[in-house]
């Protein structure tokens, strides 16, 4: 009995291990549910890479969109002011023109250029002036009037041809208010500082605060003062574009007061 034991017990412990050499049939619900994984695996890559796709599709879409406004922008801009500058300037005399019968677009353009350049002509002779010294006369006796009228009329005479003294020297750019920061302005005149040490030479930098007729003077050291390579026109055209950056967004009749006063500087 003892040997009929040790038989079958070494007999099992032998097939136990040909199971484990030789590996069995495998089961018909095991290969499904590896083939279902595999299948549902093939189908994350396949989204993940769709999406991929449809991401480089959009970010290369979206940037020759952007580009097209970047080159399209200036150009609207561009035609948007001049057709409003245009309408705006012939609404002068159209309405003169348009009692009379005569209805030409352009006309009225035409005629309000014609009569600034005859404008121009009749002030700059003997007679002009003098008529005009009388109208400012009566303009600066005005309260509220003459502060406008004199701010406008430094603004001109900045940009003013027949000015052999510009108010407006040249552009310059000076560290204001804290170190590291810069600020934008124009020198107007120089001065010479006389001290115990020796003499210094100071500009006189005016400064815009809010728009071209409201800033600050600054007496700086003339080492100090940075000259870009812009004319006082170039100066007050970056100037007037803040205004029109500040007026984005506003009731449109200040918007076109801020277009306006930009193309009569240009």
């Amino acid at each position: 009995m003892g040997d009929d034991k040790k038989a079958s017990s070494a007999m099992g412990s032998r097939e136990r291990d040909r199971e484990l050499l030789i590996p069995g049939a495998e089961d018909p619900a095991d290969d499904s549910d590896s083939k279902a994984s595999a299948s549902s695996s093939a189908a994350v890559h396949h989204h993940s890479g769709r999406e991929a796709f449809y991401k480089v599709v959009r970010s290369w879409a979206s940037k020759k969109f952007m580009t097209g406004c970047v080159i399209l922008f200036p150009i609207a801009i561009t035609f948007y002011i001049t057709w409003w500058f245009i309408h705006f300037v012939d609404g002068f005399f159209s309405p003169i023109y348009a009692q009379l019968g005569i209805n030409i677009f352009g006309l009225g353009f035409v005629t309000s250029i014609l009569f600034i350049f005859l404008v121009g002509v009749f002030m700059s002779s003997w007679l002009g002036a003098s008529v005009l010294s009388l109208g400012e006369w009566f303009i600066k006796r005005m309260p509220f009037v003459r502060h406008i009228y004199n701010a406008s009329k430094q603004i001109s005479a900045a940009i003013s041809p027949d000015q052999n003294t510009q108010a407006f020297k040249e552009v310059a750019i000076i560290r204001h208010p804290r170190i590291g920061e810069y600020a934008f302005g124009f020198i107007t005149s120089a001065v010479v500082l006389q001290s115990y040490s020796g003499e210094e030479e100071l500009y006189c930098v005016y400064v815009p605060t809010n728009h071209l007729y409201i800033g600050d003077i600054f007496l700086v050291n003339a080492k100090d003062v940075i000259r870009p390579n812009l004319s006082v026109r170039e100066g007050i055209v970056i100037i007037e574009l803040v205004l029109l950056l500040f007026f984005r967004g506003k009731k449109k009749e200040k918007r076109e007061k801020a277009y306006c006063q930009l193309f009569l500087i240009l």
